[in-house]
Formats: structure tokens, sequence, C-alpha cells
């Protein structure tokens, strides 16, 4: 065999390194799921662009959590449910797998909302968009395929950067927007009530239960830590600037339309990007990245089910075995499946619905995140722990994210 110019060996390896990516992408692709693409529309269209500053520096703290998974995942080798079970028992094990349960289905029926939406801006029923979508998620991942799973999944949420043309079409009044953006009306509950949904919005429960138990999944070994942990960071960026995006889009668009009221529906969205693009083409763009978001997040967060709950309970849970051999695996993530796709089905389109989701997943993150930093403290063999001036930063970040996130619910919910 020929020797390989120093060039071209580069080009292989980094060409294995990107065919090797799947966890951390795929789950920050799903992190900008309908839910998330709603309350970014919703904060611009009430608030213009002030929420912008505040989407991307959590992309700092966001990667901060999902690469203690990756830490965790491959030291490890197993789940957090797994782990959170053998280090703080069954109590706090329970109490995690309710925060899951109750992040994913509010996710799931973001996703399934966001899905029939869609179906019926072109005329199909709701009852045949939803079966169509959920026969979708059933057959993809009971291939018993994880290579399989993460590709496909991964090219149907690249739907998302529709978003970025979006965004680059809607010509924002920049001017305007600035001198919004300096306005910042701290009292205002419907302000800091909507800053902790775009908080819920970027650090969803499911997505640790998710990223980590994948890693572990594929037996990822300590040599892939540094391509994993770049993936992440890249996925963090993207997923923070794709609801950007959206946000940019819906402060240039709707911001005089909604006024203080915001959006009553998501159709709303929708009409708004007709204006920026035409109506043909926003309706395809919108259509695109909604559908794109909210599939891959549907599979994302039902596998994240799937796992946190058989690792809780002791089960078999592993997208490379088949059906017969982990039924309580898949069992759990086809019932995740219909039960959410059956309540969208009953229940109208609201948009407070889904802000309300991404709010329910703030107060939920405290639960979640802290039993994380103290297993990345006292689960890991003492050169891969979370130490030194590392640990003090994460923590003061991760703390500030829970405190504003929590604050701004409560203060949202009972004014």
């Amino acid at each position: 065999m020929p020797q390989l110019s120093p060039l071209a060996a580069s080009f292989r390896k980094t060409c294995r390194t990107l065919a090797g990516w799947g966890p951390g992408l795929l789950v920050m692709l799903a992190d900008c799921d309908a839910g998330n693409v709603v309350a970014a529309a919703q904060s611009g269209a009430q608030w213009g662009i002030r929420f912008l500053p505040l989407l991307l520096v959590l992309a700092v703290p966001l990667y901060m959590v999902q690469a203690l998974c990756v830490r965790l995942g491959i030291a490890s080798g197993r789940g957090y449910g797994a782990l959170v079970r053998e280090r703080f028992g069954r109590g706090w094990a329970a109490l995690a797998a309710i925060a899951l349960v109750v992040a994913v289905l509010s996710s799931l029926v973001t996703e399934f909302t966001g899905i029939a939406g869609i179906g019926e801006m072109y005329g199909v029923p709701r009852a045949a968009s939803l079966s169509l979508a959920a026969a979708l998620l059933l057959a993809l991942v009971c291939t018993g395929s994880h290579e399989r799973v993460d590709r496909v999944a991964m090219l149907i949420g690249l739907a998302e950067l529709a978003f970025f043309a979006v965004a680059w079409h809607a010509r924002p009044d920049w001017p305007r927007l600035a001198r919004e953006a300096r306005d910042w009306p701290l009292g205002h509950p419907q302000l800091v009530y909507l800053a902790a949904a775009l908080i819920g919005a970027s650090f969803n429960p499911w997505m640790i239960f998710y990223q980590q138990a994948a890693i572990a999944d594929e037996q990822r070994t300590l040599s892939d830590e540094r391509s994993a942990r770049i993936e992440t960071a890249l996925g963090a960026v993207l997923t923070q600037a794709l609801t950007g995006a959206v946000l940019v889009a819906a402060a240039s668009s709707l911001s005089a339309r909604a006024g203080s009221l915001g959006l009553r529906n998501v159709g709303e969205i929708a009409v708004a990007f007709f204006g920026v693009a035409g109506e043909e083409a926003g309706r395809f763009i919108f259509s695109v990245g909604v559908l794109g978001a909210s599939l891959v997040a549907a599979i994302v967060c039902s596998l994240a089910l799937a796992w946190g709950l058989s690792e809780v309970t002791g089960h078999r849970a592993s997208l490379q075995a088949r059906p017969h051999r982990a039924p309580w695996f898949y069992g759990v993530y086809a019932a995740a499946v219909a039960v959410s796709a059956g309540l969208v089905w009953l229940e109208p389109d609201l948009v407070s619905v889904n802000v309300a989701a991404q709010v329910v997943n703030a107060l939920l993150l405290p639960f979640v995140v802290g039993p994380l930093i103290v297993l990345a403290i006292v689960a890991l063999p003492a050169a891969y722990r979370l130490r030194g001036a590392y640990r003090v930063t994460v923590c003061l970040c991760v703390a500030c994210v829970c405190v504003a996130g929590v604050a701004g619910a409560v203060a949202g919910w009972f004014a």
C-alpha cells in the first residue's frame, strides 16, 4: 500500500473523526426542537432581540454540562441513571426518573404539536400526520442499529439549518433592534418568565440522560474523548445560533404585529415567515425547519426516557440489541411515542403550552444537573475527576443558570 502524504493522512483522520460523531451533535440538534423554536419566536415577538445575548452566552454552560456527560460516559462506561442509582441509592434515582418522565413527556408533546401543525398547514389531518410520524420513529429505532439511528436523525436534524436562511432574509433593522436591546424592564414578569423558558429550552434534562447513555452504549474509549468534546462544543454553539436565528427573524417580522400580547398560535410564526421569504418559500422553510427539529428531538428524548428508566430499574438498555432482547427498553420508547402522539391528537395547539413546557425544564434542571456535578467529582478515577479552577467555574456557571431559571419561573407564574 503506498504511503499517504501527511495532508492525505490528516484528511483521512478527519473524515474518520467526523464519521464517528453522533451523540454530542445529535443531542444538540434535538435541543433546538419545536418548543425551543416557539419559545424563541415568542420572545422575539414580544421583546425584540433583548434575549439574543442570553442565548449566545448559554452556549458556554450548555457545553460544560454536556461535556461532563462525555467524561462520565467514557470513564465509567455507565449511563447517568445507572450511576445515580449506584452512588445515591434508589430514592434519588426515583426522583431523577420522575424528572426525566416529566421533561420527556412535555417535550414530546411539543414535538408532536409541531408535526401536527405543519401537517394542518398542508391540509393533512392531524390523525394522519401523527400516525405517520409515530410509525417512522418506531421503525427507525427498532432496527437495532446505533449508527443508523444517529445518521438518519442527524440528516433529519440538519433541516434546522433552514432557520439561518429565515434570519438572513428577514433583513433586521439593527439600529431599531439595538435601541430595544438597551431597554431591559427586569421588573416585568413576562420578561423574566420568557427568560426562564429560554433557559429551560437550552437545558433539557433528557439531554444529560441521552448523551451519557449513548456514549456508554457505543463503548467509547478515552481515545475518543477529545473528539466527543469538540463535537459537543460545536453542537452547543450551533443549537444556540439556530435558536438565535429564529429569535432574530421573529424580532424583525413579528414584534410590531404581536406587541405585548405575543403569539397566539404556531401558525402566526409561519405567517411571519411568509413575509420574510414569500408565501410558498416561507411555508417550505418553516415546515422543513420545524419538522426536522420535531422529529430529531422526538427520537432523542424518547431514547433518553427509555435509557434512563431502564438504567434506574436495572433492565437491559441498548440500541445494539434487537427488540426481543431488550423488551423493556423498546417498550418504554414505544409507549412514550404513542402516548404523546395521542395527547396531541386530543388537545389543541397552543403557544402557551409550548412555552410552559420549557419553563418546567428550567424548574427540573437543578434536580438533574446537581447530581451530575457530584458524580463528576466523586464517581471517576482521580485523573478524570472535575477539580481545581475548572470545577469552581462549572459550579458557578451552572448555579447561576439554575437560580435564574427557577427565579424566572416563579416570578412569571406568581406575578
